[in-house]
């Protein structure tokens, strides 16, 4: 059968469901009339861009009918002013630059639409229309007409607008503007220019560098004063501690230099020195901060719903305002906002994402739905039995023990290090300082201020900072995010994994049909096509799509018997279609997997087997982690259906766990840290969440980083699920580079403080060495990082 791809999408398209449009071929209508809309307005230059750029639109089917509400419209604008509004779109289809170019020209195919600004790092659009022309409803439904859906939820509705702190900013500018001026005025005694200019004017040069410096000291600096003091008031000798006291030794020593006229002070390095520390702490702060790593069911559920009032009458309410016995309308794949009961006949509920069980499960009339579970199939009524705050889900998320916690007992490289280093450097210090008194109190002065200058720990404090920030920002360009710099660490620690099963290394975007049995014919294989034509159990639907006959006729007689299967007849043949109770197999021969089977005029044919279809690169994945001699586990809601298949893909040591709960998972978790494992836990639902807490590191594994991923300390794209080996063998490269140069750092203040215990050198030796060793310090981790990054992540 041939097969190609869409020109729209790129979806796989085959002889049946071909459509010939303008010498092109398209996968469906949906593509065909995007394709359409573009060629009509002169836009049919986006394809020029990239191939295949495009999304298979969704029916919006009444999915917006809430965005004709007032009181929603303004909760989601940014902006609204008399004819002008601004709004801002989740959208998580932008991939490309033809998707950028095409949002921004929509005023093309929306005269009410002013201009779109595209945020492709976050994938948000953010809209400015005017709303006598337009709507927010129109412009969100012709985004989902053209294959750009944004996503809206609960979340979106309830977010106040976030004051931005700047104040580190601003920190960084005045240190930057004082280090670059005070480091220009201070050339010429630098280079001991002489002449009578300079003579004249140096007093004035220097009292105005001091001015200078004075903001720098009592407003740049100020977060070490404060961490600083905190250690000592905790007795925690943090990095901290020297940091202070060296700015601190460094503007006072200057200050006594320049208003005494004993020379021009170290003020040069003071600035540069806060400059790079507050540098590197902005580096570490501005890696990837735009992903959520803590999010709620309010991330996860829809601003509003459709209520059915008097007459049935379907009327868009926002979820708020959901009560206990309003009827509400959930049409396919729409997530189900509170608890309630099934009115209608039947329907499949998909709870992978809360239990981690892949095969939907059906529900008759008069059946609990819990919230959180996706409706598949057709259009349902369901009666409300507890508002969204009450709803199992919600409690479920808010259960103290899915909080993901800090351990407050964790000590980084920094910290270990600065615990020894501080007292000691005050110590050696202190006693250089009663030595020399002893011969002369100016030399003791300035041995003592010598040794804070030259040791100061700027290099030690910046190390991990940009090595770790350098590593995430890396390993973020590579679709690993991770939360902050100590997950990095943690990671390096790591000896054991454990992962779910389903959605972690399989995708439930794939399943594998294999026939076992007799082989049917092409007529066999039409009447079953045929007959399950008219059932919508997601089996029944993968099995539609998956046999290739091509004649459509009706039935001539059907039945769908619930919880087992069909029953039919075509062209005067019987056919039982469905379980194993249902083709009549003993119950001692009933096998745990998930199969279709198939009984023709009273005869056992075969099976359809569906198996998960597993990410690519697993085998390969845990063949890596097991010569690295990682000890690791597979957890899964599901049943042992597949217990064979992955003992043949997996490594003989791999633990196999089945039928867990969300509570049974994070027991599993919290048992292996008794038994002294450092755990990593990989999962993607919130039937994953408490793991995912509990465990040392977690890492949420998703098709898209922006939606649908629990709290966790690293968000991982599916698509890289078999990079996970480098990038723990790159996070343990990334704390070695940390202990070469810490290794360094302390070299260098030894010999520094050991010539300065000799009265050798001057505290405006000191004061030029120290700025130096920072930026060899600095060079040398960022360039080792980047090296290793080309080396295990190419």
């Amino acid at each position: 059968m041939e097969k190609k791809g869409c020109y729209h999408c790129g979806n796989e398209i085959t002889t049946f469901n071909r459509i010939v449009f303008d010498e092109k071929e398209f996968c469906c209508n949906g593509c065909k009339t995007v394709y359409e809309i573009f060629s009509e307005n002169d836009l049919s230059c986006y394809y020029d861009m990239q191939q295949a750029p495009g999304a298979t639109p969704e029916e919006a089917n009444g999915k917006y009918d809430f965005l004709d509400k007032s009181e929603i419209i303004n909760k989601l604008l940014e902006f609204d002013e008399g004819p002008t509004s601004i709004v801002s779109l989740y959208i998580p289809h932008i991939h490309c630059s033809s998707c950028i170019w095409i949002l921004e020209n929509l005023n093309r195919l929306n005269q009410g639409v002013y201009r779109v600004l595209v945020n492709f790092p976050e994938k948000k659009a953010t809209i400015t229309f005017n709303k006598e022309k337009t709507s927010l409803k129109e412009i969100v439904l012709l985004l989902n007409k053209i294959g750009y859906e944004p996503y809206i939820s609960l979340k979106n509705y309830d977010d106040k607008p976030q004051q931005v702190d700047r104040s580190l900013i601003y920190k960084i500018g005045i240190a930057f503007f004082a280090f670059g001026n005070v480091m220009m005025l201070s050339f010429p005694e630098y280079f001991n220019i002489d002449d009578i200019w300079m003579r004249q004017y140096k007093d004035f040069f220097r009292w105005l560098i001091l001015i200078i410096s004075l903001p720098v000291f009592f407003y740049s600096a100020s977060p070490y004063y404060i961490a600083a003091w905190k250690g000592i008031r905790s007795k925690n000798y943090t990095i901290d501690i020297p940091m202070a006291l060296g700015i601190i030794v460094m503007f006072i020593r200057s200050a006594v230099d320049i208003i005494f006229d004993l020379g021009p002070g170290f003020f040069d390095s003071m600035t540069m020195l806060v400059f790079f520390m507050l540098l590197g702490k902005l580096f570490q702060q501005r890696t990837y901060n735009f992903l959520s790593f803590e999010r709620d069911y309010k991330s996860y559920f829809p601003i509003a719903i459709t209520k059915l009032v008097e007459g049935n009458k379907e009327e868009p309410i926002q979820i708020y305002d959901v009560v206990k016995g309003d009827r509400l309308l959930i049409r396919n794949q729409e997530l189900l906002p509170v608890d309630s009961i099934l009115i209608s006949e039947s329907t499949f509920i998909d709870y992978s994402f809360v239990t981690g069980e892949a095969v939907p499960v059906e529900k008759k009339s008069g059946d609990k739905l819990f919230a959180g579970g996706k409706q598949v199939g057709d259009i349902i009524e369901v009666e409300v039995i507890n508002s969204v705050s009450q709803s199992y889900l919600t409690q479920l998320w808010s259960n103290d023990v899915f909080q993901k916690r800090v351990d407050m007992k964790y000590k980084t490289i920094t910290d270990t290090i600065s615990h020894f280093f501080t007292p000691v450097l005050l110590t050696i210090s202190i006693l250089g300082f009663i030595g020399w008194s002893f011969v002369s109190i100016n030399a003791a002065f300035n041995v003592f201020t010598a040794i804070l200058i030259v040791a100061c720990p700027c290099a030690l404090a910046l190390t991990a900072p940009f090595t770790l920030g350098n590593t995430i920002r890396i390993l973020g360009r590579s679709s690993f995010y991770l939360k902050n710099v100590t997950v990095v660490e943690q990671m390096a620690k790591v000896d054991t994994i454990v992962f779910d099963k389903t959605g972690t290394i399989t995708t439930n975007a794939k399943s594998i049909i294999q026939y076992e049995g007799e082989e049917l014919t092409s007529e066999e294989q039409s009447d079953i096509r045929n007959i399950i034509r008219g059932s919508n159990h997601p089996l029944s639907r993968k099995l539609y799509g998956f046999l290739q006959a091509r004649i459509v006729a009706k039935p001539n007689t059907f039945e769908e018997i619930p919880g087992q299967g069909l029953v039919g007849t075509m062209n005067n043949r019987s056919y039982f279609i469905g379980s194993q109770e249902l083709v009549g197999i003993p119950h001692d021969k009933i096998i745990n997997e998930t199969a279709v089977h198939i009984k023709i005029d009273g005869e056992y044919k075969g099976k359809f087997v569906f198996a998960n279809h597993y990410r690519l690169g697993v085998k390969e994945l845990f063949e890596q982690l097991d010569k690295k001699h990682y000890k690791f586990a597979i957890l899964s809601g599901d049943n042992d259906g597949e217990l064979e298949a992955l003992k043949a893909l997996l490594p003989p040591s791999t633990a196999l766990v089945f039928n867990q709960k969300p509570e049974q998972k994070l027991e599993y978790v919290k048992e292996l840290q008794e038994t002294g494992a450092n755990v990593m836990m990989v999962g993607d639902g919130l039937n994953d969440a408490g793991a995912l807490a509990q465990s040392n590191v977690g890492v949420s594994i998703s098709e898209n980083v922006n939606v649908f991923t629990p709290a966790s300390d690293a968000i991982l794209d599916a698509r890289k699920f078999a990079y996970l080996e480098k990038f723990m063998d790159y996070s343990k490269k990334s704390v070695k580079i940390i202990k070469l140069s810490y290794i360094l750092a302390l070299t260098y203040n030894v010999i520094g403080i050991s010539v300065c215990l000799l009265n050798k050198m001057s505290p405006l030796v000191a004061a030029i060495i120290m700025p130096v060793s920072t930026i060899s310090i600095i060079s040398f981790v960022t360039i080792l990082t980047n090296y290793f990054a080309k080396r295990i992540l190419k």
